[in-house]
Parts: C-alpha cells; structure tokens; sequence
C-alpha cells in the first residue's frame, strides 16, 4: 500500500505561482523591492518570486536552502 503524502507546499502558495507565471507569460512580472528591480526573464525566477511572496503572507512552504 502506498503512503499518503503530506503537502510540502500549501494550495494558498500554489495559486500564488499560479498567478505570478501569468502575470510573467503576458511581460507584466517584476522583481526587485516594489517591483523596481526590472523584467523577470526566467520562469525559476518567477516562481522564486511567488515563493516569496507566499512566504511573506505566511503560507504554508518550506524554508530557503542556504
């Protein structure tokens, strides 16, 4: 029988992901404090920000790697 797995990341930070690859699909996603910092030119880097972002709200995903 298989194990149930438990989430690593929440459904709330995932649809936070979810909303910033769109904003990053249509040239509309920004990095940097205020959003001040340029384009985001990679899809890693769009996810990064919404990680973060999920993080700040206080959702449910697990800590950076140093």
């Amino acid at each position: 029988m298989a194990k149930k797995r438990r989430r690593k990341y929440s459904r709330g930070s995932g649809e936070e992901v979810r909303r910033e690859m769109h904003r990053y699909k249509r040239g509309r996603a920004k990095s940097g404090r205020g959003g001040k910092g340029g384009k985001v030119k990679s899809r890693k880097q769009a996810i990064a920000i919404a990680l973060s972002k999920a993080r700040k709200k206080g959702k449910k995903v697990p800590r950076k790697k140093r």
